[in-house]
């Protein structure tokens, strides 16, 4: 069948979904980049050491595996709309509060509650998109949806570029308590999936979820992405977050270094936006395995490169295929659930992925105090993407133009 891939945005219910989402997600990758900008610069004021901010970034981590666990699982109750707004405003508060922080200690705990929302939102959205369209426009939809993260690190590499150098981390910090007042409209402007709101009445409890999730019939494919989501969480959350640092390591100065980030923070863009062209048309597997390989070579390249002009292009590379391969990532979570689980199957993966998202910065912190080599640092994610890579290449399967909740006899979903 011949999709027209701009259908999506054409109509208005669809455009406004899909944008109002798209929004509230751009302000969620905007507080997860600003915090690895900030961590640069508090190495400076407060004096940090690497394992310092490594643990800052791993408590981040821990809030948002908390918080995906635990929002999947109400917005399979409650539903998605109130869950989505709930996290909207936890990790938005807890931002502006953030630059109130007078020690490393309270910082680390506000980072702790922003995660918690931070983590909790992502999931809830990507399932709200996916089963708001129909089967050959969800894939496109959820990697648009995706990219809106670009817009979101742009966004804080921006201000990360003008506002922290002269008005100091604090007034970051400020910026990110704006989504509180997003909410507002966001309240008004998106409501609950037709597929949600038509579920019969009685709602599964949350260990009949979880046993559905594990049952025969998805027990494979749930082993498969806990797997994928750990390497790429792990992967993208040691590099990127350290990213900023890494560059003032290897010798730039902090302005020079945020310069250069966003550079290739704009190669997340593309990397979207080709991911969604080609997922509909080759599939879910074909993009993810092959946008994981091209990350795990980039990572090496990366790490390698001595002058200015491959440092930058390496980044922009690497920016290029891993934020691809999180867009394919999110659209093909929800594909593998019935709506009944759908939330708490892909919140019990994000949160499982968040673990690795705990260890990678904390890692980096612990090999960079041991002054161990940046490339044998990035080795260490080669080998991790590579694993996510072949485990899903042999062991998952393709979703492509396929409905759970339609393709299944539900039988191990309790009635």
């Amino acid at each position: 069948m011949n999709v027209n891939k701009t259908n999506l945005l054409r109509e208005p219910a669809k455009r406004k979904l899909l944008f109002s989402t798209g929004i509230s997600w751009l302000f969620d990758a905007m507080d997860v980049g600003i915090i690895s900008f900030i961590v640069a610069a508090l190495a400076v004021e407060w004096k940090l050491g690497a394992q310092q901010i490594g643990l800052l970034a791993a408590i981040n981590s821990i809030g948002m595996a908390v918080g995906a666990l635990l929002a999947g699982s109400l917005a399979d109750r409650y539903g998605r709309r109130m869950v989505l707004l709930g996290t909207l405003i936890i990790f938005s508060a807890a931002s502006g509060l953030s630059s109130l922080a007078t020690s490393f200690v309270i910082l680390c705990i506000l980072r702790f509650v922003t995660g918690v929302g931070l983590g909790g939102e992502l999931p809830v959205a990507s399932t709200l998109v996916s089963e708001s369209f129909p089967v050959n426009e969800r894939g496109r939809a959820v990697v648009l949806l995706e990219s809106f993260w670009a817009c979101g690190w742009i966004v804080a590499a921006l201000i990360a570029y003008f506002v922290i150098p002269t008005y100091g981390w604090r007034a970051a910090f400020i910026i990110g308590a704006l989504p509180a007042l997003y909410a507002l409209y966001l309240r008004r402007s998106i409501q609950d999936s037709p597929r949600y709101t038509e579920l019969h009445s009685r709602k599964l409890s949350f260990r009949e979820r979880v046993a559905s999730v594990w049952s025969s019939k998805y027990r494979r494919s749930t082993l498969t992405l806990w797997i994928l989501w750990f390497t790429v969480v792990f992967s993208y959350y040691g590099m990127f977050l350290w990213l900023p640092t890494v560059m003032v390591l290897k010798g730039f100065g902090l302005v020079k270094s945020f310069q250069y980030v966003l550079i290739m923070t704009l190669a997340q863009l593309p990397g979207y936006f080709t991911a969604a062209y080609l997922i509909e048309k080759f599939g879910r597997k074909f993009v993810l395995v092959t946008y994981l390989l091209l990350t795990a070579a980039s990572a090496i390249w990366f790490s390698s490169a001595e002058t200015e002009g491959m440092l930058i292009a390496a980044g922009v590379s690497l920016s290029f295929f891993n934020l691809g391969a999180w867009g394919a990532m999110y659209a093909y979570t929800p594909e593998l659930y019935p709506t009944e689980v759908r939330s708490t199957g892909v919140g019990l993966a994000a949160s499982f992925g968040r673990i690795g998202g705990i260890i990678g910065p904390y890692l980096v912190g612990l090999l960079v105090a041991s002054n161990k080599a940046i490339s044998s640092i990035f080795m260490v994610f080669f080998v991790a993407i590579v694993i996510g890579a072949l485990v899903l290449l042999f062991f998952g399967k393709e979703t492509k133009n396929m409905d759970p909740d339609y393709t299944s006899d539900q039988s191990d979903i309790p009635s």
